[in-house]
């Protein structure tokens, strides 16, 4: 959910006896502090903050500004040119159009270091292994928990130290995979002997029911909740949610370049035109 689970939203599922979880990868590190602690202003129950792990990168001095330019440049210049016949200024300026930059976060080892500071008992790692933080939180007192969407991905993260699996089927919104929650959760389940989190999908109590008669320990959700009234979005798009139909999302690489699903907009039906996927 990214920014969108700010810390009024946050604060409201863990006071409601969830764990409400801050999603931080495109704040520079010092907006994750204040968001931390506006958080705690508002609940004094826990919450994690999710970041989307640069894996394998800035841990050898790989910075994401440098990733950036191994983009295909085909896709760097079509992701400009629609920018810029649709009027989108990406934040900090049109130096980084096309670079998927600051939905990928600019300095993942100081955000890692801000939420270690700040002492969040929390931390969900997605898009890849939290392996080479997982000694820093669990030195911390903190629960590390992954998102993954295959088996194969939930034993590496297990192997690499994790906690909890959120295992994630291919309904999810979102950055997704290709197996279905209803098949993905028994693999998942009898791969690994950590507890597991169903994700993909999951928008009522009927879904939570399933869930854990399947033996899973709780539900992640998102999309749920993007309507609600702490969700940081604009109404319209609020109603577009509501109004929306089980055939309304589609799933495109417009955004980070990795499967992500959403409803469809000028954005997405201009890439989709362009046919690079």
């Amino acid at each position: 959910m990214g920014p969108i689970a700010g810390p009024e939203l946050v604060a409201a599922v863990s006071n409601a006896g969830g764990l409400g979880v801050l999603g931080c990868t495109s704040m520079a590190p010092e907006q994750v502090r204040t968001v931390i602690r506006r958080t705690r202003e508002l609940t004094d129950r826990p919450f994690g903050v999710d970041l989307i792990l640069p894996a394998r990168i800035e841990q050898d001095g790989t910075k994401i500004s440098d990733v950036a330019e191994r983009i295909p440049i085909e896709h760097r210049e079509t992701a400009a040119r629609i920018a810029t016949e649709l009027g989108v200024e990406q934040p900090g300026g049109s130096a980084n159009r096309g670079t998927g930059r600051n939905a990928l976060g600019t300095d993942a080892e100081a955000q890692v270091q801000v939420i270690l500071e700040e002492g969040v008992p929390v931390f969900v790692g997605a898009l890849g292994s939290p392996g080479f933080v997982v000694d820093r939180f669990h030195e911390a007192g903190a629960v590390v928990m992954s998102v993954v969407g295959n088996t194969k991905q939930a034993v590496s993260v297990v192997k690499d130290g994790a906690d909890v699996v959120i295992a994630q089927g291919t309904e999810g919104g979102g950055h997704t995979g290709h197996v279905g929650t209803l098949a993905l959760l028994p693999q998942v389940l009898d791969a690994v002997e950590v507890p597991v989190v169903a994700a993909g999908g999951i928008g009522d109590g009927r879904g939570l029911a399933a869930a854990l008669v399947m033996g899973c320990e709780a539900v992640w959700v998102g999309t749920r909740f993007l309507a609600t009234e702490e969700a940081g979005i604009a109404g319209w798009q609020k109603d577009g949610l509501v109004d929306a139909a089980d055939q309304s999302p589609v799933i495109s690489r417009a955004y980070t370049g990795k499967r992500f699903r959403l409803l469809p907009n000028q954005w997405t039906k201009a890439w989709e035109a362009a046919d690079l996927d």
